[in-house]
């Protein structure tokens, strides 16, 4: 039987990695937010012609040899990669000193989509051109999705507990709650958690342009991501990976960590009603969100910021919005909202590592992020999305949400750090 949670074990964020669209780190991170600018374009990455979906919000520049030696970054695709520089920068933020660690007490739990499927469709025509002899021989360490928490393992020598869940577009933020879930039962001191995502390669967009789930504005690609806005006609696919460094308080303030925020709940539940359409009447996320404040032992009227997960299609922004007012009831009119992904696009599965950053930042530095191209409000979507403009504030209480395909709701609940 697994140990039980320990309410005397809280978990705190004290370091934020992240390789997205807007920036590369965390300084860049924010200042990206602060810049109130889409970094949606035309797919530069290979020939979108074929789709009617020709837009994606890819990392303008990365270089892995910033962050492994070469000899590394050659066993690894585009996927294990970012897995490790955005674990190495959360490392170097939070200033952990490994060498002097228990590494049997850090753990390492990410979330993805996708994992390495894009790279098993690079070496295909490999195989057909001349068969298996050459294939990269790195392929099946690659293409699996645990290699992402596996790698961060053998990378920094982490033997703690250790998985990586492929739960969709919420993989990332379940990544984070069971990280935090490991640390209160008493199984890790300290775990890097997060997602990551490479998924912009012509047959894993195509899946999704074939579904018609993603935007053909094409001709205004910054403008293309616009969550709860009348205008709206799919997401943007991004890529990129966000780790947070999740670590029992009492250790991080012997060691004077800087402490970002707390994990305070986490929710997961599933609408069991459609592979990619979530379920009309949102009551499961709404459960969702409600396990995640009853965890945290706060009312709905106490949170002051929602992070949505806002994908800016047709079905999800109106639904999630009717689910936030099951949960907050009059107190929806008023609490802060906004959608980032405007900022970055759909990175599936390392989105809701993005946001659980972003919401970590946004209560560190008290500002609050707008939702940018929000320009016609949907009347379905009739909530304070704090549009074009971000807004001051010190909430308390911060929530955030991921929903994913296959029915998959997830919440995660913040505290400020003020030392209490």
């Amino acid at each position: 039987m697994a140990p039980m949670p320990n309410p005397t074990r809280r978990v705190v964020i004290t370091g934020i990695g992240a390789i997205t669209p807007i920036g590369t780190g965390r300084e860049e991170l924010w200042q990206g937010l602060r810049a109130r600018r889409s970094a949606v374009g035309p797919v530069t990455r290979f020939d979108p012609t074929p789709f009617r979906s020709r837009i994606a919000a890819e990392i303008p520049e990365f270089r892995a040899s910033d962050f492994m030696e070469e000899r590394r970054l050659r066993r690894l695709d585009r996927f294990g990669q970012l897995s490790i520089a955005a674990a190495r920068l959360a490392l170097r933020d939070s200033e952990l000193d490994l060498v002097r660690e228990d590494r049997d007490q850090i753990g390492a739990m990410m979330g993805t989509a996708l994992g390495g499927v894009a790279y098993a469709e690079e070496q295909y025509p490999r195989f057909l051109a001349g068969g298996p002899r050459e294939v990269d021989p790195a392929l099946a360490l690659t293409v699996f999705a645990g290699a992402s928490s596996c790698n961060l393992a053998i990378e920094f020598g982490v033997c703690g507990p250790n998985s990586t869940n492929g739960m969709s577009c919420a993989s990332g933020t379940i990544a984070v709650g069971d990280g935090f879930r490991a640390i209160t039962r008493g199984e890790a001191d300290v775990m890097l958690t997060g997602g990551a995502e490479a998924p912009l390669a012509p047959l894993c967009f195509g899946a999704f342009a074939i579904i018609r789930a993603m935007s053909t504005r094409n001709d205004d690609p910054a403008s293309a991501s616009r969550p709860f806005d009348q205008g709206r006609d799919g997401f943007v696919m991004g890529e990129g990976a966000a780790v947070l460094v999740l670590e029992e308080r009492g250790r991080a303030l012997a060691r004077g960590a800087r402490i970002y925020a707390e994990i305070l709940g986490y929710g997961v539940t599933n609408d069991a009603h459609h592979m990619t359409m979530p379920r009309p009447d949102g009551r499961q996320a709404a459960r969702a969100m409600r396990l995640a404040l009853a965890e945290a032992g706060i009312t709905p009227g106490e949170v002051g910021y929602i992070n949505a997960h806002g994908s800016s299609t047709q079905l999800n922004d109106p639904t999630e919005t009717g689910a936030i007012h099951q949960v907050f009831g009059d107190h929806a009119a008023t609490v802060a909202v906004s959608g980032t992904k405007g900022y970055y696009g759909h990175a599936l599965g390392a989105s809701g590592a993005f946001e659980a950053a972003i919401c970590a930042l946004a209560s560190a530095n008290h500002w609050l992020p707008p939702t940018v191209n929000l320009q016609q409000p949907d009347p379905a979507c009739d909530l304070t999305y704090l549009a074009g403009e971000g807004r001051d504030a010190d909430p308390e209480f911060l929530l955030s949400n991921s929903f994913g395909f296959g029915g998959i709701n997830a919440c995660l609940v913040f505290r400020r750090a003020d030392g209490r």
